[in-house]
């Protein structure tokens, strides 16, 4: 059931970079006859990676008419919204999905008041950037185009939860579209246990949802950026292996499958952070997470779109990250 390669390969002068930015997340959608949409997150790059994606990320609009590109930047799309709005701050993890003709861009938000610490002593200041963080929630616009222009809902779509498993934040949305137009909306929320996969079920883009009292993944996988499709038979998902108990290797790719999306298992490794580079030799990426597929008209994957850092690994050693798009 595993359709990926043993190893990835880089194709030359591919994917989405912008010199001056960190660039993170990124997930594309095809206009047939025209070429590739691809929304990524960006931010100010005199702050560290982490602590400046919590405070400066925005959503923008790359296109290519190639699939393995490279992209280049159209426009902003999110923020949207003045002050003070539940996420005019900050936009990250965008997601597009496609659902009865109309285009829907999921994405995590969150706002501040404060003058954010200067770039030399942020990473130091844990207080501001927690309760930032603990502001997160999960949005929706709406489009009838991949282009745009979006109508974005005004408020979250997707909120924490005072005493249960999602009482922090929700983060990291993945939206599956099923068959008959409902919406399994996956996402990632924290624990003192780690990190937990849940569920909302809608039957309208923008709610009510039905929302699981437990988690679908819970502290046996441990996991994050999921993202799920529906395969036309069963469900699929990729994601990050935080600790590398689940694969056999630090940060690489998990592959589950459910017959229901509520009960998964585990189907294998899908990918390592090991890549082929252009010269045919071996690079291993620093980070290589967000996985987000690119789907042929029959539902067959053909390209992984992932957010990838070069350095040793960690957000704190890298000194560019970009969008990489990988062909199957």
């Amino acid at each position: 059931m595993n359709t990926f390669p043993a190893e990835l390969s880089l194709p030359e002068n591919s994917g989405y970079r912008e010199k001056d930015k960190w660039i993170w997340c990124g997930t594309a959608i095809e206009e047939e006859g025209k070429g590739f949409h691809l929304y990524a997150s960006r931010w100010r790059k005199d702050y560290p990676m982490l602590e400046g994606y919590v405070l400066f990320s925005e959503i923008v609009h790359a296109f290519s008419p190639t699939l393995e590109g490279p992209y280049h930047f159209v426009e902003k799309v999110l923020p949207c919204f003045p002050d003070p709005h539940w996420d005019s701050r900050m936009a990250h993890n965008p997601t597009i999905v496609r659902r009865n003709g109309e285009y829907l861009l999921y994405y995590i938000g969150t706002t501040y008041s404060k003058t954010p610490t200067p770039p030399d002593i942020i990473a130091k200041e844990r207080g501001m950037m927690l309760e930032v963080y603990d502001g997160i929630r999960i949005g929706l616009a709406r489009s009838n185009s991949p282009a745009g222009p979006w109508k974005v809902c005004p408020h979250p779509v997707l909120e924490a939860r005072k005493d249960n498993f999602d009482n922090t934040i929700v983060t990291n949305p993945a939206p599956c579209v099923l068959p008959d137009g409902r919406i399994y909306l996956y996402y990632r929320t924290n624990t003192p246990g780690g990190a937990r996969i849940g569920l909302a079920i809608y039957e309208d883009p923008e709610g009510p949802a039905l929302r699981f009292d437990h988690p679908v993944l819970d502290a046996d996988f441990h996991i994050e950026d999921p993202f799920v499709w529906h395969n036309g038979r069963n469900f699929e998902m990729l994601a990050k292996d935080l600790n590398g108990k689940t694969t056999g290797e630090y940060h690489s790719g998990a592959h589950f499958v459910s017959d229901d999306g509520i009960q998964w298992d585990f189907a294998g490794k899908a990918y390592s952070r090991q890549v082929l580079a252009p010269n045919g030799g071996k690079i291993t990426l620093g980070s290589l997470e967000r996985p987000q597929l690119l789907f042929d008209k029959d539902g067959t994957p053909k390209a992984l779109f992932a957010a990838v850092a070069d350095g040793p690994g960690g957000f704190s050693k890298a000194d560019n990250t970009w969008n990489q798009v990988f062909l199957l």
